[in-house]
């Protein structure tokens, strides 16, 4: 009967979540019917919580686990609060943003549940923290104009931050990545990642001549070195990779991308002489077969849980994640790619796709130049990091070590993460009162002719 309940609900779950994401793009097709997209978004936080609750029943059945339970409502109560709290506080959220955060938010503590429950509670608490910033954010966007001046403020505070981590930082799998404060592991290079957006939205706002480019690289070389003697590869790529598109998007040449594309091809081919610990993930990316029980293991177990998956997965509790070394973190794709199966683990790359658009949507539509980069920018930061998480679990490129935004375990990520679709609600928001402003005016303007 359990195993009979398990395969009933993983068949659901595809159904629910392939629903989900056909709303995700077809939303977009009825911009100028509000009444239709919001019943699209009424049904796609039903989805959320059917497929919430099918996982976590799941889970009960096939552990008997009364901590699945109680895990279960915690945080289902957070999630609900979430929602409630954000059309309490801001009438006018992007909504599409808001259902897939919690969406990416659910599927990641059920994996965690299903793979630590220990680590799941440790994740939830991240994530209290996480959604209490980002309430605060969109308020003190709107309130606080001096951003876009506090252009060195932001350099001083990402440089020395990176610095510290260079000279007393924890070395993790070849590289340092992390301090310890008050017993709580950061990593500051996902919050700084912020600051290094802002600070280039500051310097290309102010603006895009020779002297200010050359100024602007200059700083910006600065955190990727930094980066760079601190071995954290991953890291360094989604900076500069950031900064490439920053500049590109400002100044509209087409040379300048196209030299960064062969600067970064350039600094691959050093960091690849430089550090054992790339040489070691090239090879296992190469060929893993062949190094299976040194280096390729990882990719191995990733790809072996990737194809038992198949097209709609073994079911919830039913594979072998655990095989997968740090599968909480890097490589908790291929965990949902084992139980969920293939389908439901292209909806989930499909809706952090949706995330992308929306965000470079909201980009294209500011006025502002400062905030319009800041939100090009932190959507590059994120869609790279999307793709160089599934990437490495794929096989399509070398592992890099970064993790799945909002899904993977790790509070420096998801609070970094939470920060960035705190700020893109916040100017969306501000963007939607500008354009209430302009409409209302107009319309003044049309009664008054009228009179």
């Amino acid at each position: 009967m359990v195993h009979l309940l398990v395969q009933l609900s993983k068949y659901i779950n595809i159904f629910l979540i392939l629903i989900y994401t056909f709303n995700c793009f077809s939303i977009f097709r009825h911009s100028d019917n509000k009444a239709k997209q919001k019943g699209k978004y009424a049904l796609q936080r039903w989805l959320i919580f059917m497929i919430n609750l099918s996982c976590f029943g799941v889970l009960y059945i096939t552990t008997m686990d009364k901590q699945i339970i109680g895990f279960y409502l915690m945080q289902l109560i957070i999630l609900l609060a979430i929602i409630i709290m954000y059309h309490l506080l801001f009438k006018t959220a992007s909504e599409l943003v808001l259902n897939n955060m919690v969406m990416l938010l659910s599927i990641g503590l059920v994996i965690l549940a299903r793979l630590s429950i220990n680590k799941a509670v440790r994740q939830l608490l991240f994530l209290i923290a996480g959604f209490a910033i980002a309430l605060i954010i969109p308020l003190v966007l709107r309130k606080i104009s001096v951003f876009r001046k506090l252009t060195w403020v932001y350099a001083a505070v990402g440089i020395l931050s990176l610095l510290i981590v260079a000279v007393a930082g924890a070395t993790s799998y070849g590289a340092k990545l992390s301090i310890s404060i008050a017993g709580i592991s950061v990593q500051p290079s996902e919050f700084v990642k912020i600051i290094f957006v802002f600070y280039i939205a500051s310097m290309l706002y102010n603006s895009t001549d020779l002297k200010q480019l050359t100024i602007t690289s200059g700083v910006s070389a600065v955190f990727v070195l930094i980066l760079v003697a601190s071995k954290d590869l991953g890291g360094a790529l989604i900076y500069f990779f950031t900064y490439l598109v920053m500049i590109y998007v400002a100044t509209k040449k087409l040379y300048i991308f196209a030299g960064g594309i062969g600067f970064m091809s350039l600094a691959a081919v050093l960091g690849y002489n430089l550090f054992s610990h790339v040489q070691t993930r090239f090879i296992a990316w190469k060929d893993p077969l062949s190094v299976i029980d040194n280096q390729g293991y990882q990719i191995c177990q990733s790809l072996f849980a990737i194809g038992t998956g198949g097209w709609f997965g073994l079911g919830l509790n039913q594979g072998l994640p655990k095989k997968i070394p740090v599968v909480e973190n890097d490589f908790i794709f291929s965990a949902i790619s084992e139980e969920f199966g293939g389908i439901f683990a292209l909806c989930i790359i499909m809706i952090c796709v949706s995330c992308f658009f929306m965000i470079f949507n909201i980009s294209m539509q500011l006025k502002d130049s400062f905030y319009k980069m800041v939100a090009l920018g932190l959507g590059s930061v994120y869609a790279l990091q999307v793709f160089l998480t599934i990437g490495g679990v794929t096989k399509f490129i070398p592992s890099t070590g970064v993790t799945l935004p909002l899904v993977s375990y790790g509070g420096s990520s998801l609070l970094s993460t939470m920060i960035i679709f705190g700020i893109v609600q916040g100017l969306y928001i501000m963007q939607s009162r500008t354009q209430e402003g302009v409409a209302n005016g107009s319309k003044k303007q049309k009664e008054n002719k009228q009179k």
